[in-house]
């Protein structure tokens, strides 16, 4: 059975200096002092909340459940547990006149990546709120403030990891290749825009989160889908949903009866031409852009990155030609080759991040979101 709780916080904000929060100049001179990171102007926010979407309930543990013991009766009899929820938080901005953005993190992400960069400056989620986008941030169940499940992450999964499948995996220096900021952390590709330093590095190591259950992607699509619902609920209108990586895949899963248009930055796959899910953003006429940065062409060709990502690219252009072809819309960007470079998987969080910010502002003013 599934379940919608909405909590609404109402708030009036004025948000500035990289994500700080404060009511009065005073204050926010206070609580925010001025670095060579601080940002200028601020954004006055009208409304701000948490709520959960989807999920289900667990049957209740065998026997009755026994007031007295509580917490205590080490059986559990008689309780149920919440779980296989998403925890999506929202701002809307007062000058809320554009399509609200849903954001949906990618592998080892939380929420997080959106709302700040590794070296402090405005993460995506304060850029688009200036440019009147309300900005709902999720994390998808069995993820970060989702953790809730009935049954954790099976030993020899990708978070699972050890002799007893206790461990959580390391993985700091493989995901830094496979992401594309460098070969072998800390040295970064020549021309990067991934901040530089050990700490901006740092900070981007420990914003890694694990998976608390297995992953499954058609149910994070169906719990997606109850977000993008009640976003509706909230705004009166549809969603851009802007996706990252694995994130991508869960996009391809939701439905689209709340979806004005998708904005994948470079997904784990595109929907295979001809199937199931190809077909049911081509009937609806939903817009996607897709984005990819650079050190994919001109990547080191010995190691395993390299190829896979030239694999996930290739497919996504072959994919938006059908797609045109079969009477949508769908554009890949090359950054590098619009003469925008040195962009890892991260670019959201990249010294350049308004610049591509930019571009897909420009990209949804020309269809009306």
């Amino acid at each position: 059975m599934k379940k919608t709780w909405i909590l609404p916080v109402f708030a009036s904000l004025s948000i500035g200096f990289g994500g700080c929060a404060a009511n009065t100049v005073q204050q926010e001179a206070a609580i925010c002092p001025t670095t060579s990171t601080a940002q200028e102007g601020g954004i006055h926010i009208a409304r701000q909340g948490v709520f959960m979407s989807g999920g289900t309930i667990t049957t209740p543990v065998a026997g009755d459940y026994a007031p007295e013991k509580s917490w205590l009766d080490e059986t559990r009899a008689g309780n149920t547990a919440h779980v296989d929820h998403a925890n999506t938080f929202y701002q809307i901005p007062a000058n809320a006149s554009k399509s609200p953005m849903v954001y949906l993190h990618g592998y080892g992400q939380s929420r997080t990546g959106w709302q700040a960069t590794p070296d402090g400056r405005e993460g995506w989620s304060d850029i688009f709120l200036k440019k009147g986008h309300a900005a709902f941030l999720v994390d998808q169940p069995r993820r970060a403030s989702a953790g809730a499940t009935a049954r954790m992450a099976s030993p020899g999964g990708i978070d699972a990891w050890g002799e007893d499948g206790k461990s959580y995996m390391p993985g700091d220096q493989a995901w830094y290749t496979h992401f594309r900021i460098g070969l072998v952390a800390p040295d970064r590709y020549e021309g990067s825009q991934f901040p530089a330093g050990a700490d901006a590095q740092n900070q981007f190591f420990r914003q890694m989160t694990p998976n608390t259950g297995d992953y499954d992607e058609k149910m994070f699509g169906h719990v997606l889908s109850d977000v993008l619902k009640d976003v509706k609920k909230i705004t009166g209108k549809k969603s851009v949903y802007v996706t990252h990586s694995q994130g991508g895949r869960v996009g391809w899963q939701t439905d689209i009866e709340n979806l004005a248009a998708i904005v994948a930055i470079e997904p784990g796959g595109t929907p295979e031409i001809g199937s199931d899910e190809y077909k049911k953003f081509l009937a609806a006429k939903i817009p996607m852009v897709i984005y990819f940065g650079d050190y994919i062409d001109n990547g080191p060709d010995n190691i395993m990155s390299t190829g896979f990502w030239k694999q996930v690219r290739d497919g996504a252009v072959a994919f938006a030609k059908q797609y045109n072809e079969d009477g949508g819309d769908a554009t890949v960007v090359d950054l590098p080759k619009i003469g925008i470079k040195g962009n890892s998987h991260f670019m959201f969080q990249e010294m350049n991040n308004a610049e591509i910010a930019n571009h897909i502002e420009n990209w949804l003013n020309e269809r009306g979101l």
